[in-house]
Parts: structure tokens; C-alpha cells; sequence
């Protein structure tokens, strides 16, 4: 069968990278075009656009860059209709993917969706949209089949795509890795300061910060991989700090703690077992619109999926260096960090065990053949 995925961000990218692994190994005949990252290029198939050129964060850069969005829109139908594929495969990406959605279902295209778009926290008005043209969802966080049982739409959880990600991957040797990267012996502390520019803008210099007022740990900043050290440099100023790209995985494996930016890295640090303080700050306009229609009582996966506060966020004005120091003052505390690790092993056995990407690979050959 002809395949067309859409993922528009790094952890599209990962997760879109897995469910393609999974049907190539279901269906042997399997011809994909995608959009998406290199994660996904290197699993095999045709990459038709990065999602390094797609990515805008908060309403006003979106609003700043309609031009370029209404652009790779018109793009995507006319290759989409090029390829005329058996099944087109959205994974989050909502602002683009429901659009396309309900041109491609207007067409006669089968449409399934993994990784449900976060209807759950804004926007619950969008679910009817996606009840009229998505032809099976398949969702990733137990509490969404729930949500979408409410409005009479049936969907099908298949467990966590990173519960795979993390479990398959090949461990490192901490010694090596601290030697390869220049590493001192120092405990780490992780800086995940997000993917997109807009972010690592509003939040690495915040963290920076930390380094002075604590000494006796190695503060180290996960690249992420569409951007350059260049980019990075602009913040650090001439610090002691390490920068390792592409590699964050291997990073939190061997960490401390780490601050990471609100976002898939929050989970990701979770399923590591590391202690960790939850950040965002956007532009101040995107903030007040945002208070007004997200209806959520917690930005991260980590509290959303155990429905109580297990790791602290620092949102907008309270993400400032003093309650920045102080709470991670409290994350290096061992009484702090026990109560941490038991809620962690909890919040992994409520994402299911393995197979996510293999169960929702089976369930879109079969379903579409």
C-alpha cells in the first residue's frame, strides 16, 4: 500500500520514525512519502519536507508567518493528490494536520490519525472536526479515550511510543560518554531548553543562570537537532557548560536533574527516572490568549497523566531565576527525589508496556488493505 505521514515537529519525528519501522515490517510492499525529520529519512521511504521549515511557536509567530503556512498547505494537497496514497497518516501537528484532514476526507481519502491533537486542553470544539473527517484515532495517553468517549467518538488507545523509544535503545557506557563529550565528575544537571528557536530564546537564559549558584554540579544543554552550537552560543556568554547535540537520550540516562521546557521532554525525563522542574514562557500577548482558552490544570504529560502535581512548573512570570534556584534546590534533596521516583514508576505503568508503535501499525495495515 501507498502511505503519506504527516508529523511536523522532533517528536512527530521520533514517533514517526517507530511507526514506520513497525509497517514496513507489517505490510513488505509498503511505499512511503512523508513529511517530517530526519529520524524519519533515515527509517527509509521519501522525505518531502522537513519539519525544520514548518515549525512556528504561539499565535503571533503563526499570525507572522500565515504567508509560509498557507504555502506548505496548498503544497501538501497537490502532493498529496500527486501520490495518490491508500491511507494518509496525521501524527499531532492539529493547526496543519486538520486542515489537510478535511480537504483529504472531502477528496475520498482514508484518514487515520496517531497521536491525538490536544483537544483535551483547548479547543474541545475542534473534536467534531475530527469525528467528520478522521476515519480512526489511535491515542497515545490513557486518559484520552476517556476524554473522546464524552463526545461519542471511539478511539483506540495503543500505548506510549516512548515506553519503545527509550526501552530499545542501545545503553551507553557513563564513564565513555563523559570522556567523549569532555565531562567533568561532577553529578549532571540537564538543561532541555526546547526545540523550536522561539523557545530556546525565552528559556535557556533562564536556566544559564543556575550554573554559578551551583558549583558542584556540570551543567550540560541537549541540542536539539535542528539547530546548530552557533545558535546556542548567542546565550552562553562565555559560561562553563557543556553542549552535546542530538544525543539527549544518552544525556538523561546519565543525569541528575534537569530542567526541561513544557513539552514530549517532560515525559521523555520522566521515563529516564530523572528529577526534573518544568518550564515555559512564551511572548507575553500568546500567554494571555493562551490563559484564556486552555483549560487544563497542568502543562506537563507527567502531572496531566497522574492528575496531581508530581513535578513543579515554573509557567511565564514564575519561571524567573529565583523560584528557578529554589525549586531545584528541593529536586537535589533525597527525601524530594524518593517521592519522585515512586511517582515515575506509577506514571509508567499507567502508559502501558511496549508496543505502541507496533500496535497501531497492525491496527492501520489491517484496517486499510
Amino acid at each position: 500500500m501507498k502511505y503519506y505521514i504527516i508529523a511536523g515537529e522532533a517528536s512527530g519525528d521520533l514517533h514517526g520514525s517507530n511507526l514506520m519501522k513497525a509497517i514496513f515490517k507489517e505490510d513488505k510492499n509498503a511505499e512511503i512519502h512523508f513529511w517530517g525529520g530526519d529520524l524519519m529519512k533515515n527509517t527509509g521511504g521519501i522525505l518531502i519536507k522537513h519539519y525544520k521549515e514548518l515549525s512556528f511557536m504561539g499565535f503571533i509567530e503563526v499570525v507572522m508567518n500565515l504567508n509560509a503556512i498557507f504555502k506548505n498547505i496548498a503544497f501538501c494537497k497537490k502532493n498529496i493528490a500527486d501520490f495518490n496514497p491508500n491511507i494518509i497518516i496525521f501524527i499531532d501537528y492539529s493547526g496543519f494536520n486538520l486542515r489537510i484532514a478535511k480537504w483529504a476526507k472531502q477528496k475520498g481519502f482514508k484518514t487515520n490519525y496517531y497521536i491525538s491533537p490536544q483537544v483535551w486542553a483547548s479547543r474541545a470544539g475542534r473534536v467534531k472536526k475530527i469525528k467528520r473527517d478522521i476515519d480512526a484515532m489511535y491515542v497515545i495517553l490513557p486518559f484520552e479515550k476517556e476524554f473522546y468517549k464524552k463526545y461519542n467518538y471511539d478511539v483506540t488507545f495503543v500505548g506510549h511510543p516512548l515506553i519503545d523509544a527509550i526501552a530499545d535503545r542501545v545503553p551507553i557506557d557513563e564513564l565513555a560518554f563523559r570522556e567523549e563529550h569532555l565531562l567533568n565528575d561532577k553529578p549532571i544537571i540537564a538543561l532541555l531548553p526546547g526545540s523550536r528557536k522561539q523557545e530556546i530564546t525565552k528559556m535557556l537564559s533562564v536556566m544559564l543562570k543556575m550554573i554559578d549558584k551551583f558549583p558542584n554540579y556540570q551543567f550540560v544543554i541537549a541540542g536539539a537537532p535542528s539547530h546548530q552550537f552557533q545558535f546556542y552560543q548567542q546565550f552562553i556568554k562565555g559560561q562553563s557548560i557543556a553542549f552535546i547535540a542530538n544525543k539527549t537520550y544518552d544525556l538523561l540516562s546519565v543525569s541528575y536533574a534537569a530542567l526541561v521546557t513544557s513539552g514530549t521532554a517532560t515525559l521523555e525525563t520522566a521515563l529516564f527516572k530523572v528529577p526534573q522542574i518544568v518550564c515555559y514562557k512564551g511572548s507575553n500577548i500568546s500567554y494571555q490568549i493562551a490563559k484564556r482558552i486552555i483549560t487544563i490544570k497542568y502543562i506537563s504529560l507527567v502531572n496531566l497523566i497522574l492528575d496531581r502535581e508530581v513535578v513543579t512548573e515554573l509557567i511565564q512570570n514564575d519561571f524567573n531565576e529565583n523560584r528557578l534556584e529554589n525549586e531545584l534546590q528541593l529536586i537535589l534533596n533525597a527525601e524530594k527525589r524518593g517521592l519522585l521516583f515512586n511517582d515515575y514508576f506509577e506514571l509508567e505503568t499507567k502508559l502501558g508496556g511496549k508496543g505502541a508503535s507496533k500496535n497501531a501499525a497492525k491496527l492501520i495495515v489491517s484496517n486499510n488493505q
